[in-house]
């Protein structure tokens, strides 16, 4: 059984890295447990660190601590050999006497080679972080997961670790920027900290950037609310170095102060037109103290994440830019260029930038979501290439409207996937950096965005959920790992249809039946996660909770307290006291959730104390309630003997029977007044030479999607060779249709000045030209979008006569990716989801 899972273990890594199986069960000459590390005295202290952690990981794995050493010994003893080809005269004495090759690692980034030579294992690095992405590379083969304390997740024992002597690894990262931001961390991630370490001081971070290289993550924004990186502890620096983390601050947070160090030393407005010469005093300081790796933050923000006076004009924020860059240049000594910068074009800093500022070619341009990642603009693909290219800014977790979102993990990796490969196909790939939030409970997606950062080519859209299965068999043991990854895939969908935050009673239908369903659907997914946790062994159960079942089980706690709100309210607006019944399931719901948190608060001897503190119901407005409050729910005092459960009234009318039986494909009817289409099941298609169509795998809220292929090409012809698709179904009505068509929450990322557009026909009639986000950050219609997660466009077409329709979809743009398509006789009802697909498959 230990072979089985250790055989299923080794084919994960190569999958989620894109790398050579090295560790192998087969018996072989290298078996690192009788191995000797050896590492140069004079190279980075990081490559030590990770000779240090390599040693601690082999004992974890096979109980024997390995020895370190400077040097290597004149016995035919087994070595691992760490260096760098800069600094390590090991590596260098390796290459010069031609026992190994390094010309794949001059001038890489971040590259690391690891082979085999005679009874020695070489990990050679371009630099100090690939030295330590080679290490942990192979420490994830050896079964010691990034999560092993963050999680709780227990490395896999064995007694030997057999290395393939003809095994070779080159690798290096795609995105050279790959990073975390640890935001909005109270009341969760701030007294845990407090409790466990003294607050978010080095011991604190130790943990983070260990985290972080076995993640392969190189960049960090430290968590900044009341808490200041450099003011708060005067060792996190040499952290920093030690670990050989690049710090940065965030988008607010010029040249290195953290937002908080203002309220603590500044002095006067934080305003550049009336206190420029002591907010450049403020931030020379700032640059005199970081004197390890960094990306500074340019530009200026109001005070406290706040947008500057609208009277705010470009001029000046250019010449706020040209001051901090001549900071640069003084306290470095170097000119400006020579320091890694960053301009965050986020909320009205992209207005900004749209009319016309501009800062030096070197400074990256962050690109930023909308906080609810969707990407707001992308570069131009035809504008001259920038020096200092481009980054992405993207959310797991937010503070701000249209709701707080930071309690559990709402983030569905196919639209991580989809945005992010956007960044990459547009070729912003310079930073990529995520708002994590309290770090937990965001751990399966930081483990995709950092594992897509590292290599973007290695997983597609069809990979998704293989990746979700390799990822769940690296936590756990193989035989459920299937099963696992299911429960994941699935939970995380249910959660990106609408945040927790933004839940209430009048989410779903009662009257359709959705509610009930809805919350059936996630308490059967409960039910079998919790089925899982019954068989899988002792030691995975801590970590089990943390990673799947405690998402699922709250989830679908919190599901069913409001549909029973939603229950109660309904009998309770018919006198019916059946209300009654409602009320107190409502009541226990809410205790239940209140004792879910405190089962998680009380893992591992309390070690993740604090971490499930968000609150999450009751909010009325975006910022969050002070404390959880039970929604309202009214009693029925009236004897009513006729309590039920409301039933949805049975189909009255089907045009099914008018789909002749000799039609191939798939072919839609209408029923009870609507047609119901899901995007990917087109009946026909129409595909060019260099455009053709793109299924997304569960990408959809109810199932797939569909969009244009690549995602670069310019927008199309309006002509018969353009790409469309073709939607058949048979009706009984023949007055007017109204269709609606569904769209994930794409925003203007080309800045068209119509927005992205299709063109719909029906039956061959005129065609009408669509946008779906000409104004796509309007206040109310995009806070719309992202709330439901869909953008919805409607139109009207008249209907000459009952039977065979025919819908032709054409986009007209890249990145549109079509969900549903809803055709309203008169009898579509209302709801949040939409109705089942009304489809016939011959």
């Amino acid at each position: 059984m230990q072979k089985t899972i250790f055989t299923c273990l080794f084919l994960i890594t190569a999958f989620l890295k894109g790398n050579t199986q090295l560790v192998v069960t087969t018996k072989t000459n290298l078996d690192l447990v009788n191995a000797t590390i050896i590492v140069d005295d004079k190279d980075f202290d990081l490559v030590k660190k990770a000779a240090t952690l390599l040693q601690q990981d082999i004992e974890a794995v096979t109980g024997k601590k390995v020895p370190i050493s400077n040097k290597i010994g004149k016995s035919p003893k087994i070595n691992i050999i760490l260096g760098t080809i800069t600094n390590s005269g090991l590596i260098q004495q390796l290459v010069s006497s031609k026992k190994i090759g390094t010309a794949n690692l001059t001038n890489k980034w971040e590259g690391y080679q690891i082979q085999t030579v005679g009874n020695s294992l070489i990990i050679a690095g371009s630099d100090k972080r690939g030295v330590a992405f080679g290490v942990f590379e192979l420490s994830r083969q050896m079964g010691v997961s990034p999560w092993y304390w963050w999680a709780d997740v227990p490395v896999k024992k064995q007694s030997n670790i057999y290395i393939d002597p003809k095994s070779v690894i080159n690798d290096a990262p795609r995105v050279k920027y790959r990073g975390i931001f640890l935001n909005d961390e109270a009341p969760a991630l701030s007294n845990w900290s407090k409790e466990k370490f003294g607050g978010f001081n080095h011991k604190f971070y130790e943990k983070v950037f260990e985290l972080m290289l076995r993640l392969k993550s190189n960049y960090i924004w430290p968590a900044m609310w009341g808490n200041a990186f450099y003011d708060d502890d005067s060792m996190n620096i040499h952290k920093a170095n030690e670990y050989g983390i690049v710090i940065g601050t965030s988008h607010h947070e010029p040249l290195m102060r953290a937002h908080d160090e203002w309220r603590r030393h500044g002095k006067g407005k934080w305003n550049y037109d009336s206190n420029d010469v002591r907010l450049k005093a403020f931030w020379k300081e700032g640059m005199q103290r970081a004197t390890n790796e960094k990306i500074v933050t340019v530009g200026m923000r109001g005070d406290g994440d706040e947008p500057m006076s609208r009277e705010t004009a470009t001029s000046l924020l250019e010449r706020i830019v040209t001051d901090q860059r001549k900071i640069i240049t003084d306290v470095t000594g170097k000119p400006a260029e020579q320091t890694p910068q960053l301009w965050a074009l986020y909320k009205e800093v992209q207005d900004y930038y749209d009319k016309g500022m501009r800062v030096p070619d070197d400074v990256t341009l962050l690109l930023c979501d909308d906080n609810w990642g969707n990407i707001r603009r992308l570069p131009d693909p035809n504008e001259k290439p920038r020096k200092g290219g481009y980054g992405i800014y993207y959310h797991f977790d937010y503070v701000g409207g249209p709701r707080n979102y930071k309690w559990l993990n709402t983030n569905h990796i196919s639209r991580i996937w989809e945005q992010m490969h956007l960044a990459y196909q547009y070729n912003a790939k310079e930073i990529w950096i995520v708002n994590v939030g309290d770090l937990k409970p965001m751990e399966f997606p930081i483990s995709f965005f950092l594992d897509y950062a590292w290599n973007p080519n290695a997983i597609g859209a069809d990979d998704l959920l293989k990746y979700t299965e390799e990822w769940s068999m690296e936590q756990f043991d193989a035989t459920h790992a299937k099963d696992i990854a299911d429960v994941i895939n699935t939970y995380t969908k249910f959660n990106s249809r609408r945040k927790h935050e933004l839940l209430d009673a009048n989410t779903f239908s009662v009257e359709t039946g959705e509610w009930q369903r809805v919350s059936d659907e996630y308490y059967q997914l409960y039910r079998k996660a919790d089925a899982i946790r019954k068989i899988i062994p002792n030691a995975y159960q801590d970590a089990y909770y943390q990673l799947v079942l405690h998402p699922v089980q709250a989830s679908s706690n919190l599901y069913r307290m409001y549909h029973a709100v939603a229950m109660n309210r309904f009998y309770a607006q018919k006198g019916d006291t059946a209300a009654n019944r409602f009320a107190r399931e409502a009541r226990q719901f809410y205790a239940t959730d209140s004792a879910i948190t405190i089962i998680y608060h009380k893992l591992n001897n309390g070690k993740w104390n604090h971490m499930m503190s968000q609150t999450h119901i009751g909010y009325t407005y975006w910022q969050q309630p002070p404390v959880n409050r039970m929604p309202v729910t009214e009693m029925v005092s009236m004897y009513n003997l006729n309590e039920r459960l409301y039933r949805k009234p049975a189909i009255s009318f089907s045009a099914k029977e008018k789909v002749p039986a000799n039609v191939k494909g798939n072919i839609f009817f209408e029923q009870d007044g609507y047609t119901s289409i899901h995007a990917d099941h087109f009946t026909r298609k129409n595909e060019s030479s260099t455009i053709t169509w793109k299924v997304y795998p569960n990408h959809g809220r109810n199932g797939n999607a569909i969009t244009t292929w690549p995602v670069t090409h310019v927008p199309v012809k309006k002509d018969e060779s353009s790409p469309w698709l073709e939607y058949d179904l048979y009706t009984y009505s023949k007055d007017t249709m109204q269709l609606q068509f569904l769209f994930s929450p794409t925003l203007n990322f080309l800045h068209a000045p119509e927005g992205f557009q299709f063109e719909v026909t029906v039956n061959n009639g005129e065609p009408q030209i669509l946008s779906i986000n000409k104004k796509d950050y309007d206040g109310r219609t995009w806070e719309g979008w992202v709330a439901s997660n869909v953008i919805k466009v409607s139109s009207l077409y008249s209907l000459i006569k009952e039977g065979k329709q025919t819908i032709r979809y054409r986009p007209l743009f890249p990145g549109m990716i079509l969900q549903n398509i809803l055709a309203n006789m008169g009898g579509l009802q209302q709801d949040y989801l939409g109705p089942n697909q009304t489809i016939v498959q011959n």
